[in-house]
Order: C-alpha cells, then structure tokens, then sequence
C-alpha cells in the first residue's frame, strides 16, 4: 500500500496530551507502515484562531517534533515536516482562492461550530474564513490519495475533492487535450489500448463505476506512459481535462475515547487534559481531583460507575478484573473514590514512563531536531515544487 500517500498535520498551539496520543499518534504510527506518510506540523493553522496569542512557536514546534518522535513517528519511515518551511503550500492557496467561490467556504461546517464555540476570540478574519482552502492546499499540493479523520472532518475532505475538480475543469483543459489523450492511448500498446476503449466507453455510456475503477488500475500498471499522459487518460474517462490535482479520500479514523478529566473529551479548549510530558505527581493530584458520581457524598453511600467520569478512564486503562472490582467496590460502597482512582493513575504513569524516557533521549540532542525537520522540509518541498510546476504551467504562468 506505499503507492497510496497519507497526509494529516496538528497545530502547534500547546502540549500534547493522552487524547492526541490515543486519538492520533498512535494510529498515524501505524499507517506509516502501511502508507507513503507526510505528516507536518502546521504553524500557519496557529495563527487562524491565535494570532494575537503570544504562543512561542519554536518551542511548541520542536516539542511536537519530539512527542512525535517519542510516541513512535520514525522519520526515516514518514515524511516529518513544518508547514511554513514549505512555502508552495502558500502559493497553492493563493491559486486556488482564484477559483473557490466564496460560498463554499461560509458553508463548511465547522465555520459556524467554531466562531460559536470560541466567541472569545476574533475570528472576523479572512485568515479564519480561508483556513479550510490552506487545509486543501496542504493536502492537494503532495497529491494526498488518504487523509485520516474522525467523522467530524469528512465535509472538510469532500470541501478539498470539490476544490480539486473545479481547479482542474477549469485549468485541465488544454487546447489539444483529446488528441494527447489520444496519442498517450496508442503508446499503452493494442491489447491494453483496445481494453481502455472499452471501459471508457463503458463508465461514460452507463456510469459504470467498476469500469472506472478497472480503468485506473489499468492506467497504473502502465510502464509505456508518462505520468502527465497517464493524468490526462484519467481526465479522459471520466469527461474532464487532465487531472492536475488529486481528489484526496478521507480515511476513516475511530474517534479518540480518551475523556477528559471532566467527563467530557479530552480538549485544551476545555482545560481538561493530562499531557504526555506531566509528572506523576501531578497526574496523581490532576486524576483525585476528578469528579465522581454526584450520589457518593460519604463513603458508605452507594454509586454507580455509569455516572462517573472515573469509569470512563477504567474502561481505557483497566483489566476486566479491576473494573469488576470496581463495579462492585462502588455499587455496594466498598471502596472510596481516591481508592477507586489509584489503579487510573499508575497504569497512566507507566503509559507515560517510556514516552518520557524518549523525550528526555531526544531533548539533549536540540540539532538532531533541527536536522530531522530540515531533512523532512526539504524531502517534502521537492514533492510540493513538482506540483506547483503543473500548477503554473496549466494556468500559463510559467514565463
């Protein structure tokens, strides 16, 4: 599955936490082996909800760099980078606000959600209203075919495959299009030729859509066609120009069950989160200051663990064992609530015990960082360069 290109990124705008890790780290390290992985930090995105925040960014960006790294992220495995040391995403959005009616973006969900959940913050900003467009171009300058996100992000990913298909109707059509289309057919050889033909005809005559499917498999096993033939064949079938930017796929992620220590998700917008570099004595004091079932007043109250933030955490953390002993220590008063929580927090502080130890590993050597990013940023810009090339060149600004 290497052929197939996985792009995600995380916004640099505090310390990451069991819900980052249990919702996003440890799934992105485990589609590194099975995906050509760009995953970048994006420091742009900081600024479309912070920009007046005084958040040191080099800090931040390093230190996610490295809980990166500590969490399992190997960077000779998945393309580690920083957004902003990749200025062609910022020239692609550039373009791509030429064509994106701005209709499109009022009407990304999350548009409303957000200027109604952060009413602190300024959000009257064009920064803010366009962030979805920079996101596109994140995402459709590597030619991403997979972006994994949770249910919540898919109207985001359909907003980028919208992007895409208007760029390239508008821009994909060169002037002799259907005589390179026809051209690049004969090069595939007869057999092979004589096979397209008919899928084409096929999926453009009855929308079969597995001849479609057959047709790209197809054209990707062709060794006699250039990759620009082979964009312009894909075009060719499904009616359009040449296919010039890539309508990504959202990847379904399993949302994180981390709670927070409240009950609620795991959120810094909620101040509810324990970090992947806090102490054990904090996550000790953090994990007894939770609230429980409002019923248990007094110890020999009886409760129930399904109206305790508490049971969500066991239900994360604890064998079958403990959380029976926990089911029945609390339905019949056994057991206290500190009691209750000192299973949650040794089993977070051995979680984050090996972590730790590689933060430690990595933060005495800041060069191998810096070097790490660099070496990521610039494997990633030769990939964006390349796109922006057809970009140019299919809007006639390449004098």
């Amino acid at each position: 599955m290497k052929d197939h290109r996985v792009l995600s990124g995380m916004r640099p705008t505090g310390q990451l936490h069991l819900g980052h890790y249990h919702g996003v780290l440890k799934n992105w390290a485990r589609l590194q082996n099975e995906y050509d992985s760009y995953y970048f930090v994006a420091d742009w995105h900081a600024f479309t909800t912070h920009y007046s925040d005084r958040i040191d960014l080099e800090k931040n960006v390093s230190d996610m760099i490295v809980d990166w790294l500590a969490t399992g992220l190997n960077p000779n495995t998945a393309t580690l980078f920083v957004q902003s040391k990749v200025p062609e995403h910022a020239e692609l959005h550039l373009l791509l606000s030429m064509t994106t009616p701005l209709s499109w973006l009022e009407r990304v969900p999350s548009f409303k959600d957000q200027q109604e959940k952060l009413k602190s913050k300024d959000l009257s900003t064009y920064g803010f209203l366009g962030y979805p467009l920079l996101q596109s171009a994140d995402i459709l300058i590597y030619k991403a075919g997979l972006v994994p996100v949770g249910e919540d992000q898919v109207a985001h990913v359909e907003f980028t495959r919208e992007v895409a298909r208007r760029f390239n109707f508008v821009y994909g059509r060169e002037s002799d299009f259907e005589e390179k289309a026809e051209s690049a057919i004969t090069k595939m050889g007869k057999k092979q030729a004589k096979l397209y033909r008919e899928l084409r005809k096929s999926y453009q005559e009855t929308g079969d859509d597995e001849s479609l499917v057959k047709a790209k498999a197809l054209l990707g096993e062709q060794q006699n066609i250039t990759l620009g033939d082979r964009e312009r064949l894909l075009g060719f079938i499904e009616g359009l120009g040449k296919i010039i930017l890539v309508e990504p796929e959202a990847l379904l992620t399993e949302a994180s069950k981390m709670p927070g220590l409240d009950g609620q998700k795991m959120s810094k917008s909620y101040n509810n989160t324990i970090s992947l570099r806090e102490d054990p004595e904090t996550v000790k004091q953090k994990v007894n200051r939770m609230p429980t079932d409002p019923a248990r007043i007094k110890l020999t109250d009886l409760g129930d663990p399904n109206k305790c933030p508490v049971w969500q955490m066991h239900q994360i953390y604890s064998s079958e064992q403990t959380q029976n002993w926990v089911k029945d220590g609390c339905q019949s008063a056994k057991i206290g609530c500190i009691e209750c929580k000192k299973p949650i927090v040794d089993s977070i502080v051995s979680e984050l015990e090996p972590i730790q130890e590689e933060v430690a590993k990595y933060e005495s050597n800041p060069n191998l960082i810096q070097e790490i990013i660099f070496e990521g940023s610039e494997r990633a810009r030769v990939v964006a360069r390349s796109t922006m090339e057809e970009v140019r060149d299919a809007m006639g600004i390449t004098y």
